[in-house]
């Protein structure tokens, strides 16, 4: 069924969106077009003459329809949706999205990488910006945070150092969309403050399945403030319904170069599907005395606060269930700011978040061009706005009144302060004294602990795909220093068997053990900073590829898109061609793909369907590499009726998520648990061998 609009929604319909259809083609000012088709000449091959303002109109804007793209996080994607609370809130805040529970607030998402530019790759190793703009009826607010809950540095003077180490390095603008090569882990190595985010850039949080199945966190401390002007320092997460999933990193490079809009196109298709991706908004609440008693420091972004310290108190939910209608005019316009807060929230004393709170805004001025760009529509709050702001570049508002300043009495002091308005703006009274310096503090010094204590928290095979990362990344790097100090001054002190194994596989000395034993981490593990820990509850929107040739049994077909549809999963009929394969009745069966077009990678699971085609599915290497490949990465796969030979014939060990029957009827819950466990990470152990 169709969500209703959101008064964004509603806003945008109103002031912006313009329908074409059934409309006679204009010029810029409305003129109607005779000839779209040829600019004005002199005779049929005469000389183009200036006077031809159509040709004038056309090309003008074609040339400057590109604007500067971000810095970083550039490639994105965008989606609305709203928000709703939870009961309870009060007590932390007085924030009104926060506390109105009978109130839907519209919100805009965009998901990026950081690294490459607008036309990179989806699956790249990278972190995953996440931010949500809510439309709240006190201002807009802006949660700006990433995939990851910590980051590389402490304070913003070093942002861009850090971008400038992890972009292209400046002779050849290469690599794209990657962190493998030299700058990058030179800064690493001479910046140990990064140890812990680098855990888990190389871990499978940085190659998600798709952008439905990623956590959220706001990275930084914040505050919340409520009706009583208390204050609580809280740290934001958010959690996909969908459970958390990633994809293993020989399939990654695949994705990239068979579709590298696999993640676009995965969410664009889940919303037009109806099935909208959900998240759950919560906090970590804390007071000042609380965080006083840890060993480790909140305003250092470096730093996370594990769970069985402060668990994640739920604040409401989120769903995306509209897509955008044109790309540039909302995803890319867009302007996400984390200074951009409403009444009952305000910051913390974070050095990188304050740089930040700059940042944003003053990038904003550059890439959009000018000082108006919240009047753009989709950063236009939804709420009324009364400013004294007037002029600028492209300023759409049209102002009555006299006065454009404050106080005033031509117009009666109007628009005035409402310091007793419930919704203005009161930042939180903090004591402050001391000296103006330039020091980092010793509490930030600890640059290990919680990098082990990541490290720690994973399952083995989370460890191991993080130490083969750790030996790809540095087996792109050239300087043998630079490779030897990552070894000895980084993971020695995370962890010394990681140490040894990438020492080993770089073909380094293995290190000494150079843990620093002044800092260790305040607990030895953190389950919650598993994938292992937010499993999927179902199979919405995942996809799984039947696997046909002629002589197919079409109602092993029929039996299959039942249980899907009812599961809300989507199975597409691939064969060796597009055209229409003959069923071993004879009629024909439409098919929704090439095998060769629809990779293996692009699915969550296979099932190869049985008929009278057993010697033809043999001779087919398309189809034996489609099966091989799913089966070394993991993924389920049911073998039915005559198929079920194939187990023999490619070698194939029997497990948990390898089915073969006669009907599968009689295997479509094993299938489903299977599905919904996303990949059987203990087939990892046998499947080396695979030449797929």
């Amino acid at each position: 069924m169709k969500e209703p609009n959101t008064p964004k929604i509603d806003q945008l319909s109103e002031e912006a969106y313009v329908d074409p259809i059934g409309k006679t083609l204009t010029s810029s000012l409305g003129v109607p077009v005779a000839d779209n088709q040829n600019s004005l000449k002199i005779n049929e091959k005469g000389p183009t003459l200036l006077e031809d303002f159509l040709l004038r109109d056309k090309l003008i804007h074609f040339d400057r329809e590109r604007i500067p793209e971000r810095v970083v996080h550039a490639r994105g994607v965008g989606a609305h949706g709203y928000f709703q609370a939870y009961t309870g809130n009060e007590k932390w805040t007085k924030a009104k999205f926060l506390t109105d529970t009978n109130n839907r607030t519209p919100i805009f998402v965009r998901i990026s990488t950081v690294q490459g530019g607008r036309g990179s790759a989806d699956v790249v190793r990278d972190v995953r910006g996440f931010s949500i703009k809510f439309y709240t009826e006190e201002g807009n607010y802006d949660l700006v945070g990433n995939n990851i809950p910590v980051f590389f540095i402490q304070d913003a003077i070093k942002f861009p150092d850090f971008v400038h180490a992890v972009k292209p390095e400046d002779a050849n603008e290469v690599p794209t969309g990657q962190s493998a090569h030299d700058t990058f882990w030179d800064f690493i190595s001479l910046n140990t403050e990064a140890s812990h985010m680098t855990t888990w850039i190389m871990s499978d949080r940085a190659i998600p399945r798709n952008l439905r199945s990623i956590q959220g966190f706001g990275v930084h401390t914040f505050r919340l403030i409520n009706k009583n002007n208390e204050a609580f320092l809280v740290k934001f997460h958010w959690t996909p319904k969908q459970g958390v999933a990633q994809v293993v990193w020989d399939e990654a490079l695949k994705i990239n170069g068979k579709d590298p809009d696999f993640h676009r196109r995965d969410l664009w298709d889940a919303i037009e599907r109806g099935n909208y991706p959900e998240w759950e908004l919560g906090a970590q609440i804390f007071s000042e005395e609380d965080a006083k008693q840890w060993d480790f420091d909140v305003l250092d972004a470096t730093k996370l606060i594990p769970e069985e310290l402060v668990p994640v108190t739920p604040l409401g939910k989120f769903i995306l269930n509209k897509n955008t209608d044109d790309f540039f005019a909302e995803t890319e316009q867009v302007a996400f700011s984390p200074a951009n807060i409403v009444s009952g929230i305000d910051f913390s004393n974070d050095p990188l978040l304050q740089g930040r709170l700059f940042s944003y805004t003053d990038t904003h001025l550059h890439r959009l061009g000018t000082v108006n760009f919240n009047q753009i529509p989709i950063n236009k709050p939804v709420c009324p706005f009364h400013t004294n702001r007037r002029g600028g570049y492209a300023n759409h508002e049209v102002y009555k009144g006299k006065a454009n300043y404050e106080p005033n009495s031509v117009d009666e002091n109007w628009p005035r302060e409402s310091p007793n308005d419930s919704g203005a703006f009161k930042t939180h009274p903090e004591e402050v004294q001391g000296s103006k310096l330039r020091v980092r503090p010793e509490s930030f010094a600890d640059h290990f602990s919680q990098a082990t204590m990541h490290y720690h928290s994973l399952e083995k095979y989370e460890q191991q795909h993080i130490k083969d990362a750790y030996s790809f990344e540095l087996s792109k790097v050239k300087s043998e220093d630079i490779r030897r100090r990552v070894v000895y001054a980084v993971l020695a002190n995370i962890d010394l068997d990681l140490a040894e194994y990438v020492a080993k596989e770089l073909g380094i000395k293995t290190p000494p053990k150079q843990q620093d034993s002044l800092h260790q981490p305040v607990i030895a593990s953190s389950k919650r900073l598993s994938t292992s820990s937010f499993p999927a509850s179902d199979i919405k929107q995942r996809k799984i590829a039947l696997l046909v040739h002629n002589g197919v049994n079409a109602s092993s077909i029929d039996d299959i898109k039942i249980w899907a549809e009812a599961e809300k999963a989507i199975v597409e009929t691939l064969a060796p061609n597009a055209a229409p394969v003959k069923s071993s009745d004879g009629n024909e069966i439409p098919v929704d793909g090439r095998q060769n077009g629809e990779p293996s990678v692009t699915y969550d699971a296979v099932i190869v369907i049985d008929g009278n085609n057993l010697e033809v599915f043999k001779a087919d290497g398309v189809s034996k590499h489609y099966v091989l490949e799913t089966y070394k990465h993991l993924k389920p796969i049911v073998f039915l009726g005559d198929k079920c030979a194939l187990i023999d014939e490619f070698q194939l060990t029997k497990d948990a998520a390898l089915f073969s029957t006669q009907n599968f009827k009689e295997i479509q819950d094993q299938f489903k648990q299977a599905i919904q466990n996303h990949r059987l990470w203990d087939r990892e152990k046998v499947v080396a061998a695979i030449p797929a």
